[in-house]
């Protein structure tokens, strides 16, 4: 059995996923903070950092507040992104004595894209692909996420038109269609500058999983990503995801947990 060294990816990783992205949809923002970068005007403040912060003990606490205080004086929730090899190792004890409290944790997969976009994708009868880029499609995509994932995603809509508004040929966006609904979607975001493209989406309803629609649009995907030169693909995936990406090629590297901070209710 061969086992496949995930050094380089993770290090390709750190170096070329966590900077500021290159385009940003109309009306968000980006700025540093020390160490930090802080992401402003998207449904929810977002903050990440370098592999290594370089701040430790009452200088992180300090940070971390002045965060939470900079949303909170905006009325937002924020999400602060930690990665599981990330130091100061204690960061994330911290966010949780600040009020910030975890999500679900994910696995963050790399691959090589070339690997990945291998055969034709198999769709069930009835089932098609298609790219989108009407509003109209962005709002049938986020009331479907809103049903798989039982909450209100009406935001997904405003983000996925913005991007697509601001830079279309940064983001492919696609559905897969039954008697004209849509079962699942995904999409592919180029970070210009890297190696690297992201997989994001890949929600399907309850119903139409298990029958090879995920890994179709990952397929789809990869394939456009290698028609443009991409060298790798990464992926945030839950743990319904990542065993159908591992068999894709993807590998482990890290993972990840969003630790959110949400302002009191009134």
């Amino acid at each position: 059995m061969t086992t496949t060294n995930t050094a380089p990816l993770l290090s390709a990783y750190d170096d070329q996923m966590r900077g500021a992205p290159p385009t940003l949809p109309t009306g968000v923002t980006c700025e540093q903070d020390g160490p930090l970068l802080r992401i402003v005007g998207q449904f929810r403040g977002f903050v990440s950092g370098p592999r290594d912060l370089g701040v430790e003990g009452e200088a992180l606490d300090e940070l971390i507040v002045r965060q939470r205080d900079f949303f909170a004086a905006r009325g937002e929730a924020v999400e602060w992104k930690t990665r599981a090899h990330d130091t100061p190792a204690d960061l994330t004890a911290r966010l949780r004595a600040a009020g910030f409290v975890p999500e679900e944790r994910e696995t963050v997969l790399v691959a090589r894209a070339a690997g990945t976009a291998v055969g034709e994708p198999t769709l069930p009868d009835g089932v098609t692909v298609r790219r989108v880029t009407a509003d109209a499609d962005m709002r049938r995509i986020a009331a479907m996420e809103s049903v798989v994932w039982g909450q209100d995603r009406r935001w997904l809509a405003d983000d996925l038109i913005g991007r697509v508004a601001t830079a279309p040929d940064d983001i492919a966006v696609y559905v897969a269609e039954a008697d004209g609904e849509v079962v699942c979607a995904a999409w592919l975001v180029f970070r210009a500058g890297t190696e690297f493209a992201s997989l994001w989406g890949g929600a399907a309803l309850a119903e139409w999983r298990g029958r090879g629609i995920y890994r179709a649009l990952v397929a789809v995907r990869a394939a456009l990503a290698v028609s443009r030169g991409v060298t790798c693909l990464h992926v945030d995936a839950s743990d319904d995801s990542a065993p159908i990406l591992r068999r894709l090629g993807f590998h482990a590297v890290t993972t990840t947990t969003p630790y959110v901070w949400t302002p009191p209710a009134g």
